[in-house]
């Protein structure tokens, strides 16, 4: 059995991990250090908000669901990479935590705000700029996806990007790591600032080996203020939701399977399916997407013949497009990752367990709970992309692949450890099928992946210790691995 599944997900981390949010819902006690470093914060222009200030509760409480909440001692909130350049080694020299929130797109808690520390907001870094004769967007920190693709959307280009336009849920993650989207699309962090204080630039000519573990290191190096990506033009596009009912899941994944088996993959074409059995309601989406203005493609063939429940496929904007894949407001969440290769057998074992599984009825039993699995095609394409744009870091492999998702959602904290043990349930019977015929592939997607999955250490050893060979050189006293508590860190 491969460990890397079989050991992240122990039931004594899930067990402290609850036991530590009961006691930061009691009180977050602030230490001498703490305090004594937000009133150093607050001499630098005023841009640090502490508790005793009306807008502390709204900021504090910015990131899109409860789980991701935080009582930081204080909120510093630069508007110049100066004043960051300033208060990181301040922080650094007084030995206390702290955390950095971008978009906020994690629902984990700590990820993206801190209990006691101090939360560095990103939000006021939001520069949006597009060179049309390099076709390059530079982009800031602290926009959402839907200021980006909105603006993009008024000169007919377009990045690649997160699927929704949410403030919180399509809120860039680029405060302190890239992940798969400079693996893909990144052409250089245009600036970054380290523990010491100094800016440091990257891209696949300058600080390459930074560049490299930038493309899915997390926020193990420092922290980003600008980056700049491919932009592509983009007029208007065919896309929509597809919805079915529930009970056609193994006909409508019969039908992705035939998608994804395609020799020649259109380009232009690319889709997502998300389902919940715990309700009847949401059924079956298929979220389509054909990058050319273009009325039923052939590349969505295999899915014209399935009655649908409703059909919002047009031809529309790529705007209106994204804004159709709304996430409702959940208090509490939790996702789970694992991916495998494409076979037909394998997926029909997976609808069973989306339909079946125990963990399913567990989630039904909570207040508010709910259950999603997303369903998502990768391509050789993306390895190929990975490796000639500066290397391949996630460790993927070229071929045909699905990154499943699960998503836990529930009301209470109470209720804390019985969903997250859900999602660790569901994952291990996705495991089990997916090794019987060798289909289990140890990538785990950084994005969609629990806080207890160890996603770094999914890129194969070679990767992990060029990931430390650049972080010796780069953070070599490692404060974001010491003092930086949330976020996937090096093995």
């Amino acid at each position: 059995m491969n460990q890397l599944i079989r050991t992240f997900t122990p039931g004594f981390i899930s067990l402290v991990y609850i036991l530590s949010l009961a006691t930061i819902s009691t009180a977050i006690k602030l230490s001498s250090s703490s305090q004594h470093l937000c009133q150093q914060l607050e001499t630098l222009e005023n841009y640090t908000i502490t508790s005793n200030e009306v807008i502390y509760e709204t900021l504090r409480t910015k990131n899109w669901v409860e789980t991701a909440w935080g009582e930081p001692a204080c909120i510093f909130k630069p508007r110049l990479v100066s004043e960051l350049q300033i208060a990181l080694p301040l922080i650094v020299d007084s030995n206390v935590s702290f955390a950095i929130r971008s978009g906020g797109h994690s629902p984990h808690h700590g990820f993206a705000n801190s209990d006691g520390g101090v939360l560095i907001d990103m939000g006021n870094f939001d520069r949006l700029d597009l060179n049309q004769e390099d076709q390059v967007a530079s982009i800031g920190p602290g926009l959402t996806w839907g200021d980006v693709y909105t603006y993009l959307e008024s000169y007919q280009y377009v990045v690649v990007g997160g699927r929704v336009l949410d403030v919180g849920v399509g809120g860039l993650t680029l405060g302190s790591g890239l992940s798969w989207l400079t693996d893909l699309y990144g052409l250089a962090c245009d600036n970054m600032v380290l523990a010491n204080g100094s800016l440091v630039h990257a891209s696949n000519e300058e600080n390459t080996d930074l560049f490299w573990a930038l493309k899915g290191g997390g926020n193990n190096f420092g922290i980003i203020t600008e980056l700049s990506l491919s932009a592509y033009p983009l007029g208007k596009i065919w896309g929509g939701i597809k919805k079915y009912d529930i009970k056609d899941l193994p006909v409508v994944m019969d039908a992705y399977y035939e998608y994804q088996s395609a020799a020649n993959k259109d380009p232009h074409a690319n889709l997502i399916i998300l389902t919940s059995a715990t309700n009847a309601s949401v059924g079956i989406w298929v979220s389509m997407i054909y990058l050319k203005p273009q009325e039923n493609p052939a590349a969505f063939s295999a899915f014209y013949g399935i009655n649908t429940i409703s059909d919002s496929t047009a031809i529309k904007k790529f705007t209106e497009y994204m804004a159709e894949y709304a996430i409702p407001k959940f208090e509490r969440l939790d996702w789970h990752a694992i991916s495998f290769v494409r076979s037909q057998s394998l997926y029909k074992d997976i609808v069973d367990i989306i339909v079946n599984s125990s963990a399913v009825e567990t989630m039904q039993s909570l207040a508010g709970g709910f259950m999603t699995a997303t369903i998502q095609p990768i391509s050789p394409r993306v390895a190929q992309q990975g490796k000639a744009r500066g290397g391949n870091t996630l460790g993927l492999v070229e071929v045909d692949q699905t990154w499943l998702a699960f998503t836990a959602a529930w009301l209470q904290p109470d209720d804390d450890q019985t969903a997250h043990a859900a999602g660790d349930s569901i994952i291990e019977e996705v495991l089990g099928v997916s090794e019987i015929d060798d289909n289990y592939i140890p990538f785990i997607f950084m994005n969609d992946a629990s806080w207890s999955q160890d996603v770094i250490g999914s890129y194969g050893e070679e990767n992990i210790r060029r990931l430390k060979q650049v972080q010796e050189q780069y953070d070599p006293d490692k404060v974001f691995q010491r003092m930086v508590p949330g976020g996937f860190k090096l093995p």
